[in-house]
Parts: structure tokens; sequence; C-alpha cells
């Protein structure tokens, strides 16, 4: 019957397009230097994973 519930939706989250072009970038908090999966725009901040994740806010 529905045994298969719960299971995966959707189109598969990009999983079959091989590995992402990575950009280096700073960071605009600490200054580090990282990676981001998109072109830094010089007039946008970009943050490392800490500094992102400072800013982002909790969800309860």
């Amino acid at each position: 019957m529905d045994e298969d519930r719960g299971g995966r939706r959707g189109g598969g989250g990009g999983y079959d397009r091989g590995p992402r072009q990575m950009y280096d970038a700073v960071c605009s908090d600490c200054g580090q230097a990282t990676q981001v999966p998109f072109k830094p725009d010089p007039a946008r901040p970009v943050y490392c994973r800490d500094c992102f994740a400072k800013r982002r806010p909790r969800r309860f």
C-alpha cells in the first residue's frame, strides 16, 4: 500500500550537478579568507561561515 510515505520529494536538490564552483572572498566582519558559492559583489558584504551564523536570526 502506501509504505513509501515520508520519503524524499522534489527534483533531487541539485545533487546531480557535480561540484559547485567556489569563489575566493574576504569576510567583511573578521577579515578571514573564505570561499563562497557565488561571485562576490564588491558593493555587498560577504561573511565567513562563523560570522554568517552569528548574524543570522535564531529560529525557534
